[in-house]
């Protein structure tokens, strides 16, 4: 996962004003949020009589038009490779837009919030539907997948990993979890998190894979300067946004037990100052100055792989795939020495947990064309293009346990070292672990910040610090309620 997010001030407003709908007493009933309710949607209706009854076809709405807008990457670079097989197979015409990814979400807000009806489908992210879909500025799903007359026989929902397609789930109630409710998109890949590091220094050296944070605390004492001036222990994310607190950080939180927020009395609560999260924070904050960069405070996604390609960091903490491409043949100095391992555990701890990033395709409620971008959408997130996305485009990880089970795909992926063992281990436990709730960017950006400022010595304790963020998290959500 690769983006910055600017929420548009006009946005902001329209989001407030949804929310407001569900500030409610508690034991009164909620808005109903459930698919029955997208049924009615005027559209999803013409969309079904445009299909008829005759069943299921591909070319069911041959002649029409459809926009799409797509994020710079590695998912749309292989959508755009397949565009045309998708136009000769459905009759559909499409007009896409690719987006280098520091502009794309401003684009898709300003979009969205014009309700033009422009783009048809647009590439998201999980946290953005929390926005999006209190916004009301995306279709619901799930009458499309109910209905054998719009979804193909061979679609198979299930095939898709629960907690993948749970992110994109949720009944637009704040603090309530994801993985139930709506579908508001439909998965094209997604990340876990795992510890990436280079096998043949930890050969060198003679050192074994970490499996606990104290064990991985010493192995970076060790790995200091490994291999002269400039080389570190570990990379891991430090600029003050969003994306430093959802991988490794958030992974490692709910592995000590700690939670963002909860709900009490019909109020969401942040916990971000709670024994398990200052044990957790404190430990963190040991592992950055013991093995971070210099430059940790500035670290994104892109730093932070590239070290270790470049042979400058021995280790990585991020996302699985943020790794591979530092492993594919050719791709960096250090390819073909990169493997991985899961992530490691406080002392004691059993259960692994993986917070996880998704890009999805959803739909725009304004679009006028929904039955053509519904088989957009069913195409390019079916059982055939993902099998053929992950073999030719290396777009991984894909989201359907079908294409993990693939004989090509396994040996393709055997060549990563201890790729498919830590997948197999981290997959059952990788879901969303934030809180769903419409001010996640506002909040996890004072997050990213407080702990800088904790690094650099700002506060007399980490507790400090924590129960000063816990204020502002708390002033944030502090209008919400829910049941």
């Amino acid at each position: 996962m690769r983006l910055t997010f600017k929420l548009a001030v006009s946005v902001k407003i329209v989001l407030v004003m949804c929310f407001s709908l569900f500030i409610v007493s508690c034991g009164k009933k909620e808005q109903d949020v459930s698919g029955k309710q997208a049924a009615t949607d005027e559209a999803v209706i013409q969309a079904q009589q445009a299909a008829g009854v005759n069943g299921f076809s591909w070319d069911m709405a041959k002649g029409a038009k459809i926009k799409v807008l797509l994020n710079q990457h590695m998912y749309a670079e292989a959508i755009i490779k397949k565009i045309a097989d998708f136009t000769q197979k459905t009759g559909i015409e499409v007009d896409y837009a690719i987006t280098p990814e520091e502009n794309y979400f401003d684009k898709v807000t300003t979009s969205l919030n014009s309700r033009s009806g422009d783009p048809d489908i647009f590439m998201t992210g999980a946290y953005q539907i929390w926005e999006y879909g209190a916004a009301n500025f995306i279709q619901d799903l799930t009458p499309f997948i109910e209905d054998s007359n719009l979804t193909g026989p061979d679609y198979d929902i299930a095939d898709f990993y629960e907690g993948v397609l749970g992110a994109c789930r949720w009944d637009l109630i704040p603090g309530h979890k994801t993985g139930a409710g709506p579908y508001w998109g439909l998965p094209l890949g997604f990340e876990i998190y795992s510890l990436a590091y280079n096998k043949k220094v930890f050969a060198d050296r003679g050192l074994a894979v970490p499996k606990t944070m104290e064990e991985l605390i010493e192995i970076c004492e060790k790995l200091k300067e490994f291999d002269g001036r400039g080389t570190y222990p570990i990379a891991f994310r430090g600029s003050r946004n969003w994306a430093t607190i959802h991988p490794g950080y958030m992974s490692t939180f709910a592995n000590y037990g700690a939670q963002d927020f909860v709900i009490e009395n019909c109020k969401l609560v942040s916990k971000v100052n709670s024994p398990e999260s200052v044990k957790m924070t404190e430990d963190w904050v040991k592992l950055i100055k013991v093995g971070g960069s210099p430059s940790w405070s500035s670290y994104t996604w892109y730093q932070a792989g590239a070290d270790l390609g470049a042979g400058k960091a021995a280790m990585l903490f991020d996302a699985d795939i943020n790794g591979i491409h530092q492993n594919w043949k050719g791709a960096s100095k250090e390819t073909g020495n990169i493997a991985w391992a899961v992530m490691p555990l406080p002392a004691g701890q059993q259960t692994l947990n993986s917070n996880l990033w998704t890009w999805a395709l959803a739909m725009n409620k304004s679009s006028k064309n929904k039955l053509a971008a519904w088989l957009f959408m069913q195409y390019f997130t079916g059982k055939e293009y993902a099998l053929w996305a992950s073999l030719e485009m290396k777009s991984v990880d894909p989201a359907r346990a079908s294409v993990w089970e693939n004989s090509e795909f396994k040996k393709m992926m055997s060549q990563q070292s201890g790729y498919l063992e830590t997948f197999k281990a981290t997959i059952n436990g990788t879901r969303i672990l934030f809180t769903p709730q419409p001010h996640f960017f506002e909040t996890t950006t004072e997050w990213a910040a407080t702990l800088q400022k904790i690094v650099a010595g700002q506060y007399d304790s980490v507790q400090q610090g924590m129960d000063e963020l816990k204020e502002k998290m708390d002033e944030a959500v502090e209008y919400l309620k829910t049941e």
